[in-house]
């Protein structure tokens, strides 16, 4: 099948693109390079440089015709979205929008979601978190997030669009920035190991549900492969871990000499969370695989051969 992935040269998305060629499918990528990189898109990918703004991501898409595609460029930060909510939401609602005109006028089958399981639910009511739970977000990246999720469902019920949204807890692995505001494990991890000093937002007891890329990526997979049409999805590890507990593992793993600093609490972000993957365990046949300590210590190492 065609595959195209946007935002393929960034963090997740240059992992789905390598799953996705392990596959054989045909894929492409639409990336602005704003956070992405030229060199995480494979030889031989057709790459469309266009935003998600831009008139050149329709060109994009009816050039190169997909059956299915993955959705994965936005504007991740919560604190820049507090800062700047215009600029979040014209990326994340505009954006995703003109992507989903996009489709409709080239007829494309399908198309995957990257939403946010730590930002959409806000403060949880219960843990683990369901796909169910109501949905109070306190960010306005969460808002922008969820938004889009409605914007998917209108486009199945008018156009015959299908979709699946997959809500993701914190994903880490190779390939992430250390050097952005999002992704504690690479941007601990490369403080670590230049020897300065980490800092921890709030008291470093609160508590996240870290994911591996890699396993991401098979999530989208399964999910492309899935006969059925809307349904959303929780993938993220199904556990919680305080964020002091993943600087501890950060430190063994760099051989730290220096120790965190701790900061004020961010606003807009939540105390503890981690999420239910009961249904994507039953339903897409998916499970993540790579344990945390191992993890880590992957990512850890692809950053020491030069991120």
């Amino acid at each position: 099948m065609r595959m195209l992935v946007t935002g393929g040269a960034g963090f997740i998305g240059s992992h789905i693109v390598d799953r996705l060629l392990m596959e054989k499918h045909d894929v492409a990528v639409a990336d602005n390079l704003s956070s992405g990189t030229r060199g995480n898109v494979p030889f031989g990918v057709e790459f469309y440089e266009v935003d998600l703004t831009s008139p050149g991501l329709t060109e994009a898409i009816t050039e190169f015709k997909p059956d299915v595609v993955f959705h994965e460029a936005a504007q991740i930060n919560v604190r820049k979205s507090i800062e700047n909510p215009t600029t979040d939401a014209k990326t994340n609602i505009i954006g995703s929008i003109n992507l989903l005109e996009a489709c409709r006028k080239n007829n494309v089958k399908k198309i995957i979601y990257a939403s946010s399981g730590g930002a959409v639910y806000g403060e949880p009511q219960k843990l683990p978190v369901p796909e169910d739970h109501p949905i109070k977000p306190l960010s306005q990246y969460g808002a922008s997030k969820h938004a889009v999720e409605h914007y998917l469902e209108i486009y199945r019920q008018n156009y015959d669009l299908n979709y699946t949204i997959l809500r993701y807890s914190n994903v880490y692995g190779p390939r992430q920035n250390p050097n952005g505001e999002a992704g504690v494990i690479a941007i601990f991890a490369k403080a670590f190991l230049n020897g300065s000093q980490p800092v921890i937002f709030g008291d470093g007891n609160q508590t996240r549900d870290f994911i591996y890329a890699a396993d991401v990526a098979q999530a989208n997979l399964l999910a492309a492969q899935k006969k059925t049409p809307e349904k959303t999805f929780n993938v993220g590890s199904g556990t919680e871990i305080s964020i002091n507990k993943i600087t501890d593992l950060i430190s063994k793993a760099t051989d730290a000499k220096t120790k965190p600093k701790y900061g004020p609490e961010v606003p807009g972000e939540v105390r503890h969370t981690y999420l239910d993957i009961s249904r994507a365990k039953k339903e897409l046949g998916w499970q993540p695989k790579k344990k945390i300590e191992d993890g880590i210590k992957e990512t850890v190492e692809w950053i020491k051969n030069g991120d």
